[in-house]
């Protein structure tokens, strides 16, 4: 029985040794070796069962229950370190998810209206208030709608201008959101009073005062005996509504494919006070809106008669009007997410 006994010292041994290896173990990888270096194929529990071929017959039962209380314990101590990991791990877990309800809380950031919605709202309101409906209409336009039925056939001068961005030969990103006025004309009859708000794109360099893409309102009105004087006191009440009685503006002579007679109205330059300034180019005015009576052809294009009704379109950017109402210089500002500018709104 003396190898035996030899046998039972050497799993005792490595016992002891798996004992004080555990307690040095911090993460799952150093268990999960010291788990190989005694239990793996080559470790040394396997290293003392294959020395059993030199044991007797008598011997070799005794050792191999030995060996299997030795294999068990030594799972049963790595497994309960494991368990003790964990627990660890867990607690240092719960400790770093600890909220101090005694500290003071952060500052959330209140969010603001940005001056566009806050001016179209008001430009909105004043129109509603004068009796005018609110129509919209797709951004991506058809050729037809963007200038055909607008008295602007293919290869007119007039297209030229528009800097359009084409998706193809017939699809446009709408320049002008005069295609919902052709729209609203298609599919009612007179009297007609309506504006379209919308963004619309166009291939301007970006500057002070234009943006390749902008806010536009437009608005319409059809219906028996409408005259040149009906537009001029329209938009002069409008005028006087948004910026108060001190605006002063005029209007000039243009030409538009889709209105005449056409004219351009002006407003007195924000920033110079109309003493001439770099954002007026020195003129002491500021463009703000074109104009005009709608084309007797427009109307024919809508199945309206022109001998019977008559009609005034308008239309301005949204942008122009949001740096007259706040003294905004540079129309990129609107468009650049400036906390600090937006935060004065």
């Amino acid at each position: 029985m003396e190898g035996a006994c030899i046998m039972k010292e050497k799993l005792e041994k490595i016992k002891t040794s798996v004992i004080e290896e555990l307690k040095g173990a911090t993460i799952k990888t150093e268990l999960e070796n010291i788990r190989v270096k005694y239990l793996g194929k080559k470790g040394e529990l396997t290293q003392i069962l294959r020395g059993m071929g030199q044991l007797s017959n008598e011997e070799r039962p005794i050792v191999g229950k030995l060996a299997n209380i030795a294999r068990e314990d030594i799972e049963s101590l790595i497994t309960k370190a494991l368990g003790i990991l964990k627990n660890n791990e867990n607690e240092m877990k719960l400790k770093s998810e600890v909220i101090d309800i005694s500290m003071p809380g952060k500052k959330q950031t209140v969010g603001k209206r940005h001056p566009l919605d806050l001016t179209l709202e008001k430009v909105n309101e004043i129109f509603l208030s004068m009796g005018f409906a609110i129509e919209e209409g797709p951004e991506v336009e058809t050729d037809y709608y963007n200038f055909e039925a607008l008295n602007i056939p293919k290869n007119h001068p007039a297209r030229g201008e528009q800097d359009t961005f084409y998706i193809n030969d017939s699809v446009v990103l709408r320049t002008q959101t005069s295609g919902i006025q052709i729209r609203t004309m298609e599919n009612q009859k007179p009297p007609i009073k309506m504006i379209a708000p919308g963004k619309v794109y166009r291939s301007d360099a970006a500057d002070a005062t234009h943006s390749p893409i902008f806010y536009q309102i437009e608005g319409l009105v059809v219906d028996k005996g409408i005259t040149f004087a009906d537009l001029k006191g329209t938009l002069e009440a409008f005028t006087k509504k948004m910026f108060g009685g001190d605006m002063e503006m005029k209007f000039r002579p243009h030409h538009f494919p889709f209105t005449e007679p056409s004219a351009e109205m002006d407003a007195t330059c924000f920033v110079c006070k109309g003493e001439g300034c770099k954002v007026c180019s020195g003129s002491g005015w500021i463009e703000l809106l074109g104009c005009g009576m709608v084309h007797p052809q427009v109307l024919r294009n809508c199945g309206i008669d022109p001998e019977v009704y008559s009609g005034f379109a308008f239309g301005f950017g949204l942008d122009r009007i949001t740096m007259l109402k706040y003294g905004i210089d540079d129309i990129r500002a609107l468009y650049e997410s400036d906390m600090k500018f937006l935060k004065q709104f």
